[in-house]
Formats: structure tokens, sequence, C-alpha cells
């Protein structure tokens, strides 16, 4: 039998904080953030403007989320009108760069396969 990450004698438990995180990872938010602050440091109005459709709650719900995992990093700078940053932290770039095959693939197949379930 393969060994698998999480699993245990061939069971996912239930309460394996491996789920709260791959849930925070893997949401669709998640991925796009991550994925957008492995390209560069952004401001919150730039990630708004580079993922399309995420809300104002969204946005700020998901970097809260991945700030408080510690996989990205919030700078406010001492400046009047406030000025905050956004960046990954070293485990935030590992997860973008496991991220990339991923998403390679999604980008090579979805077409294929969302027009197949119509």
């Amino acid at each position: 039998m393969v060994e698998i990450p999480g699993q245990q004698d061939g069971v996912f438990p239930a309460q394996c904080p491996s789920r709260t995180l791959l849930d925070h990872v893997t949401s669709k938010w998640g991925v796009l953030v991550l994925l957008a602050l492995g390209v560069d440091t952004m401001r919150w109005s730039e990630l708004r403007r580079c993922i399309e459709g995420i809300s104002e709650k969204m946005l700020a719900q998901t970097l809260r989320t991945l700030e408080a995992d510690g996989l990205v990093r919030r700078v406010a700078q001492p400046v009047v009108p406030p000025h905050v940053e956004y960046n990954l932290t070293e485990a935030g770039q590992d997860v973008h760069d496991r991220l990339l095959p991923l998403m390679e693939w999604v980008g090579a197949n979805a077409v294929r396969i969302i027009a197949r379930e119509r």
C-alpha cells in the first residue's frame, strides 16, 4: 500500500490538523492569493485587481487566514495614509512553488474537462 501523508492505517482522520491547513491553502481564493503573491509583494488594492471576482470581504478574510497560518506576511508602514503590503513567508513561497505544477496541469486540462461536463 502506498503511504499517503495525513493518512493513518488507510484512513484520513476527521480531526487531523492537515485538513484545516489543506482547506486554507486549497480554497479557491487561497490558491489565487498564494499564486499572486508568489510573483511579487502587493498592496491590498493590487491583489484585489489581480484576482478578479474576489470581494473585499473574502480578500480580507483570506489574507487574515493565510497570515495566521504563517504563509503570508503583512507589512504595515508607519505612514499616513496607511501603507500595507503583503508578501509570502518562506513557508508561503514553498506552498506557492508546490502549487505551480498543479496550476500548470489545471491550465492544460481545464477547457477539455469543463467541456465534457456540458
